[in-house]
């Protein structure tokens, strides 16, 4: 099914007060979702201009297909999982002020939004999957951007962009997956192994994911290097493991997916998602 072009509409989270005014977000999200509302992901009025500017993503629901009764309550819920990622995001923003180069806002923001973002829209294809059509191309309204100039609309920030580089010729996603940086690699479970046999009709879509995998890994090895000395103690987890998993937990829902259009779907593989830094 063919998917209209995203519709940026500015999500504006007040910071007032730093921690009440979320708690009243999240109330406002609860209740809409209570009501059998999809709280969306874009109204116009939801967000404050906050000092260092803020996020604007696409609108998710108005692009979603009817969606069956029996999926309406995960699909809520994934909507309002993409409210609260905008306005952890935009708090983000306003608590980082200064921190980083000048692609921090890329690459420690935007970015591992953006890869919750595609969890998040790939959990309510599946939901909506199970009895109805699968929608496809909901991943293009995953990228937001930096809005510093009151405008609805994308700026010049490549959205969630960062640099990468070509897919590790064989970083297996085991143990020894990246290179010998001095400042430790990723490591990942083994996807491959722990598939059921793939369908002919799904082999090459199957092939594709598992190579993203190994990309995926390649970039977060760099992603590791480049960014020697930012942020806090916590920084390698929440920017780099974080947004990694984010991305393998979309890749191997996509691998679960093309399995079971011909045969069982294969369950359980989101535990192999999360990876660990070793030194």
């Amino acid at each position: 099914m063919s998917r209209a072009l995203p519709k940026y509409n500015k999500r504006r989270v007040g910071l007032i007060g730093g921690a009440a005014a979320l708690a009243l977000s999240g109330a406002v999200i609860a209740g809409s979702a209570l009501a059998g509302e999809s709280s969306g992901d874009g109204d116009a009025d939801a967000r404050t201009l906050a000092g260092p500017g803020t996020i604007s993503c696409p609108d998710v629901a108005p692009e979603l297909p009817a969606v069956p009764a029996t999926a309406r309550a995960e699909v809520d819920r994934n909507l309002a999982d993409l409210d609260k990622q905008i306005a952890e995001a935009d708090k983000r923003l306003v608590d980082t002020v200064g921190q980083g180069g000048p692609d921090f806002v890329k690459n420690a923001i935007l970015g591992p939004l953006e890869d919750k973002r595609v969890a998040t829209v790939n959990r309510i294809a599946t939901a909506i999957g199970r009895t109805a059509e699968r929608p496809t191309g909901l991943d293009a309204l995953a990228p937001c951007s930096l809005d510093t100039e009151g405008s609805a609309g994308q700026d010049d920030t490549d959205p969630g962009g960062e640099a990468t580089t070509p897919p590790a010729e064989d970083a297996g996603q085991g143990a020894a997956a990246g290179n010998d940086t001095g400042v430790g690699t990723i490591s990942c479970p083994d996807v491959a192994p722990e598939l059921p046999a793939v369908p002919a009709a799904a082999r090459a879509e199957v092939d594709r994911n598992l190579a993203d995998l190994d990309k995926q890994i390649a970039e977060a090895d760099k992603r590791l290097v480049d960014t020697v000395g930012q942020g806090g103690p916590d920084f390698v987890k929440n920017a780099i493991l974080g947004p990694l998993e984010d991305k393998r937990v979309a890749t191997v829902n996509r691998i679960a997916t093309a399995i079971g259009r011909t045969a069982e779907r294969p369950t359980g593989l989101d535990s192999l998602a999360a990876c660990t830094l070793t030194k």
